[in-house]
């Protein structure tokens, strides 16, 4: 069993194969009211240029680029799966050159300095080894009065789920979240984290970052 769960866990940090594509099935219903949650709190107007990072099977995308209408949606994801699933899902707007997505790693998004107004985040802040590293990455990215918004479930629920405990993920109460945030070059007070309630009661955390204008 403990096999498994770390495969599981694997597949979930870097979908590949034939898991891969499965696992993004599983994200397409799993991340549907994180990607709410988060998405709402970034405050995305019509005419921003927004990144997400980690954008799994490209639901989040679809969405980000329905509010960015007169923007362009930037896309940074680790998995080739995981980009062919985003690319099939919003075709159209690849064609029009309002979304454009690329593999990368959280640390190097190959995006140009100050290029962005809004950067989303969810449930891919477990996986980041250096928080440090890709929070510097985010602020080379983010233009001055730029927002961040991450979410990430609750550990008190994570807790539960039994492929945690394979060593892939990282952890967080709101506390760690926003400590984790302001490990990089944002301080403190730019940072704020909240507390949401999904279906079935799932504890979520939705951390805003707002950079200096």
């Amino acid at each position: 069993m403990a096999s498994i769960s770390d495969a599981f866990a694997g597949h979930l940090r870097h979908p590949r194969g034939g898991w891969g594509r499965l696992v993004g099935q599983l994200m397409r219903v799993v991340n549907a009211e994180p990607n709410a949650q988060a998405i709402r709190a970034l405050d995305v107007r019509t005419h921003h240029d927004v990144l997400e990072l980690g954008f799994g099977p490209g639901e989040g995308v679809r969405g980000l680029a329905r509010l960015a209408s007169g923007g362009t949606v930037f896309g940074v994801d680790q998995s080739s799966a995981m980009l062919a699933q985003a690319e099939a899902r919003n075709r159209a707007a690849i064609a029009a050159g309002r979304v454009r997505l690329s593999l990368g790693s959280f640390e190097a998004t190959g995006l140009a300095d100050r290029s962005v107004d809004r950067i989303l985040a969810v449930n891919v802040a477990y996986f980041w080894s250096d928080p440090h590293a890709v929070l510097a990455e985010l602020d080379r990215v983010l233009r001055p009065g730029g927002r961040i918004s991450v979410y990430a479930t609750d550990a008190s629920a994570m807790a539960r789920w039994g492929f945690i405990g394979a060593g892939h993920h990282r952890t967080f109460d709101a506390q760690g979240l926003a400590a984790a945030l302001a490990a990089g070059p944002f301080p403190a007070d730019a940072v704020r984290v909240s507390s949401v309630r999904l279906r079935g009661g799932v504890p979520g955390l939705v951390g805003v970052v707002e950079k200096a204008a």
